[in-house]
């Protein structure tokens, strides 16, 4: 019996409007949207009326984009549809754990806000840039990176890797721009990444020691699925220290998304639903795995789509 997975959406997929039609489609939806607010007011209009360039604030976006994931996901399940393991990259990690139980809404809100506010700082203490390289494997991009911090003297490293032909760096300004012509050079294709800071890196160091000292005594709690976690592509542990550290050393650490969507291939999932505004984790997934059921929830008419077709498929294969 095939596996489904819930995968929740990052930054970088947020734009003007999300979460208001989900919101509007579902009670469930709503309060997600409701305690959100009680956080941080007028997230739910900021969702709706901000503009690109509001939302594409670090301190705007990482909630938003939070509060549009988790609404999607509780849609979903107010449907009858329940996953076996769930991951989410990046800032839609916190998402997934506070789906899973690890955190109310509250908390998780109040966490990720407070992630926004420590990546954002280090982002302006330490400046950095990201580069996406495309049509060369992770291997290759390692070795152009190191040689891009060798010719500049400076900092350059693979933070995510997002499919077998896309990874992305980050690092000193300087040796991205150094990684451009040597990517050029080996037939690959680097393109500049619209984010205010080198993230997943070194750079990201003090923003996780911010993240440890928030956490301490505020441990995530037993989780009712298992989260796969960006740093290790494996379920977090249940030591709840353990799975602190996981979590806060995460800005600092790859996104290992690649290993994460073969581990849950392996794992026997067949179904991948991608929570939360966007498309980018859909297509990310069909990339790494040849022909791949995925789904979105997103909007309504999504919603709709992909809970008549995985519930149907439930009943066929009669329940679990």
């Amino acid at each position: 019996m095939g596996k489904v997975a819930f995968l929740f959406a990052g930054q970088g997929a947020q734009h003007p409007g999300m979460g208001a039609g989900i919101a509007a489609a579902s009670p469930a939806a709503r309060t997600v949207f409701e305690a959100a607010d009680s956080v941080r007011p007028h997230t739910f209009e900021q969702c709706r009326q901000g503009t690109k360039e509001e939302l594409s604030q670090t301190e705007n976006t990482q909630p938003c984009v939070f509060a549009t994931d988790l609404a999607c996901a509780r849609a979903l399940e107010e449907r009858g549809v329940e996953p076996d393991v769930v991951a989410g990259f990046s800032l839609g990690e916190i998402a997934a754990l506070t789906f899973a139980g690890a955190f109310s809404d509250k908390k998780g809100f109040e966490l990720v806000c407070r992630r926004a506010e420590l990546m954002a700082a280090a982002a302006s203490a330490h400046p950095g840039a990201m580069r996406a390289v495309v049509k060369l494997d992770a291997a290759r991009v390692e070795e152009l990176a190191a040689e891009a911090a060798r010719q500049t003297d400076g900092d350059c490293w693979p933070v995510n890797y997002n499919s077998p032909m896309q990874t992305v760096v980050a690092g000193s300004p300087a040796a991205c721009a150094k990684l451009d012509g040597l990517v050029r050079e080996a037939g690959g294709r680097a393109m500049k990444v619209a984010v205010s800071g080198a993230f997943h890196s070194p750079f990201m160091a003090d923003a996780a020691a911010g993240l440890a000292e928030r956490l301490a005594g505020n441990e995530p709690a037993a989780m009712r699925v298992p989260v796969l976690a960006n740093r290790t592509a494996c379920p977090y542990p249940a030591d709840r220290k353990a799975a602190a550290e996981l979590l806060s050393s995460q800005v600092a650490s790859p996104v290992r998304w690649t290993d994460t969507i073969r581990a849950m291939a392996e794992g026997g999932v067949d179904a991948f639903v991608e929570v939360g505004p966007g498309k980018t984790l859909s297509g990310l997934v069909k990339r790494t795995l040849e022909g791949a059921c995925v789904y979105n929830v997103e909007t309504p008419e999504e919603l709709e789509a992909a809970s008549s077709a995985l519930l149907a498929r439930k009943e066929a294969e009669g329940g679990r």
